[in-house]
């Protein structure tokens, strides 16, 4: 016993300075209880002396099977009241936290729901570290996120930024063309990750935008697969650090083998969306992407729900494709780490109460056992969003699956959790979360770069930016709040026509789709009614008017070009962040991430899986101009602070 507690003391004495007695209480029980008695003092798993590979082995003999099976599924996870574990709730068919730990053995878990009190979300996550470790073997909780750091009004396919620093969407990121910003953001966010325990990032999505109607454009880098290349490579390693180890965040990249080319541009989300298309067979240029994260040292990748037509693959979701995962991305292009499904291939479920049948598609007649074991036999290592081991308990039991092919997964899966440290130190500082998540250099860096994304479309007989403004101006806006203006000694009035400027925030155009999770979707056409369209041209007629375009999606919007005073793009920012690039206190830089379409038929008209082919965009890919300085300061001749806009 003395060795035991020699050998806690020698690697694990943070325990009693970061989280407190309980933590340090609960791993002392779990080494008494582990101690073999045999004079041997710790298995060899908890010794960090030894080989990883070592520790791996060791603790994948001393599994039951229903151990092992609980490693093979990656679900969400809620926090209960002040950060207490969730009781669960049948209602909204969600298991209890006591049960997924304790008696299912599951060990991933998605952190669903904004960060508000980081504070709270720390000591949360050490609670469910503690539950953890009082299992049988203590085998500790890795913590998932989809992105939190991107300022939207969509969140959908993420959460809002809540209590962490605020930045530009991903396309924010690719407009400004900074492989060192996207670092440094990712550098950021994984510090702001640590602090409250998340320890793998369900992202970077890196799908190439080939088919503008697509919903889901808005997490990703653009059209050019070159430039995603490029700052994928600095945001994996931003958040993994030069080599994976006790300070990194894991990241998941996705969706492979790239989800851009959508058929009709529909989701596969939903039934009718199932289908991705090569009509230009152009598969390797989505796969540019994925072979450049791959030589970054991606650690994780995610395939996508779709089945491709056309293509010499089987029409099957792309998990359940041996032919995608293990002949493509394993054996071809040498991906070694873990596979990970998106969420929700075996089991039908609700999502804010909308029915979402199991996105198995080309083998909707499977059972869920036998989903489970095709999605296996495809080389995948472990089930997103689903909580059923006892179905893999069921597949080795009836020899469908062998309990060796599990242990392929495992020791992939097992690896990840040693490499992290969080056999060592699963716990954080709840202190060190409330200095660190969004403190003011953070907060200043995002808020910085939600300006300098701002990428400048048009800006008519130079009226941007508008400088020297009498207080007495008045302004009629939409998209903003009112006390947005008001706060800078401005008018807001209720008419265009009481107005000196009108200011227009434009989500881009998009079909409503009805239900609860469908409904988040911005999908279907990319123009404005006819209706809008004319609504709109009645404001323009009346005031000069300027526009910020939030290009979540391409818009094919050539009427709001040609009739408004200046148009700006955004991809994530606030109203302030607007204001002052309006008002000239800082300036646009970015430049498109992707073709903007003249109309929703011309998209029709091109191939889904081929950048850059709509016929007459109104604006291609790197368009953006700038406001520069041209006046010169009396008797120095250098260039003074008078901004206009200049365009190139």
């Amino acid at each position: 016993m003395y060795k035991v507690l020699f050998a806690f003391c020698a690697l694990s004495t943070w325990a009693l300075s970061v989280s407190g007695s309980r933590p340090y209480q609960g791993l002392v029980q779990l080494l008494r209880r582990q101690d073999s008695g045999d004079g041997q003092g710790l298995p060899r798993y908890r010794n960090s002396s030894l080989c990883i590979n070592e520790r791996v082995e060791d603790l994948i003999q001393r599994m039951t099977l229903e151990e092992k099976a609980g490693q093979l599924f990656h679900t969400q996870i809620y926090m209960g009241p002040n950060g207490t574990l969730d009781e669960g709730s049948e209602a909204d068919r969600r298991n209890s936290t006591e049960k997924m730990i304790g008696e299912q053995f599951l060990t991933h878990f998605n952190l669903v729901g904004d960060v508000l009190d980081a504070r709270e979300v720390a000591e949360f996550h050490n609670r469910v570290q503690q539950r953890a470790l009082e299992t049988r073997l203590g085998i500790p909780v890795t913590l998932s996120s989809d992105p939190r750091h991107h300022f939207t009004e969509n969140i959908g396919t993420g959460f809002e930024a809540g209590r962490f620093s605020q930045w530009p969407e991903t396309l924010g990121l690719a407009a400004l063309r900074d492989a060192d910003l996207v670092k440094k953001f990712a550098e950021i966010a994984r510090e702001e990750y640590l602090a409250i325990g998340i320890r793998a990032a369900l992202h970077p999505q890196v799908d190439i935008t080939t088919e503008p109607r697509w919903a889901r454009i808005g997490n990703t880098f653009g059209e050019d697969a070159h430039l995603t290349a490029e700052l994928l490579t600095a945001y994996i390693k931003g958040f993994q650090g030069e080599e994976l180890g006790p300070h990194s965040v894991s990241t998941v990249t996705k969706h492979f083998p790239g989800g851009g080319p959508m058929e009709n541009g529909e989701d596969s989300h939903f039934v009718y969306g199932k289908n991705q298309t090569y009509p230009g067979n152009n598969l390797d240029y989505h796969l540019i992407p994925f072979k450049a994260a791959i030589a970054a040292g991606a650690r994780q990748m995610m395939p996508y729900y779709s089945r491709p037509i056309g293509t010499q693959f089987d029409p099957v979701g792309f998990s359940f494709n041996k032919g995608i995962v293990t002949d493509l991305l394993r054996d071809e292009l040498g991906f070694e780490g873990i596979v990970v499904t998106d969420w929700g291939l075996i089991t039908d479920t609700v999502i804010l109460g909308q029915y979402m049948p199991a996105r198995a598609w080309g083998l909707e007649s499977l059972s869920e056992l036998e989903r489970a074991a095709r999605i296996l036999d495809a080389g995948c290592d472990q089930f997103g969003g689903e909580s059923r081991p006892e179905l893999i308990v069921q597949l080795v039991n009836e020899g469908v699956v062998s309990e060796e092919r599990l242990d392929v997964s495992l020791r992939r899966l097992l690896r990840e959790k040693f490499v992290l440290g969080l056999f060592d130190n699963p716990f954080v500082d709840p202190d060190a979360a409330a200095r660190i998540v969004g403190n003011d250099y953070f907060v200043r860096l995002g808020n910085d770069t939600q300006r300098r994304q701002y990428t400048l479309l048009t800006n008519k007989e130079g009226i941007l930016p508008l400088r020297n403004l009498q207080s007495a101006t008045k302004f009629y806006i939409e998209g903003l709040n009112a006390t947005y203006i008001e706060s800078r000694n401005f008018t807001v009035v209720k008419t265009p026509q009481e107005a000196d400027y009108a200011l227009l925030r434009l989500q881009a155009p998009y079909e409503p789709r009805p239900g609860g999770f469908e409904s988040s979707m911005h999908a279907g056409s990319l123009e404005f009614s006819a209706e809008e369209r004319e609504r709109q041209a009645a404001i323009y007629s009346a005031v000069p008017t300027i526009v910020d375009l939030i290009l979540d999606r391409p818009a094919a919007v050539p009427e709001v070009v040609e009739q408004s005073s200046a148009v700006l793009a955004s991809f994530g920012s606030s109203a302030d962040a607007f204001l002052d690039v309006l008002l000239g206190i800082t300036s646009p830089e970015g430049k498109l991430p992707y073709d903007l379409p003249r109309s929703t038929k011309a998209v029709q008209e091109s191939l889904e899986d081929v950048p850059f082919d709509t016929r007459n965009p109104v604006f291609k890919f790197g368009h953006g101009l700038r406001y520069a300085s041209r006046c010169v300061d009396a008797g120095s001749g250098r260039a003074g602070n008078c901004l206009v806009a200049q365009q190139y």
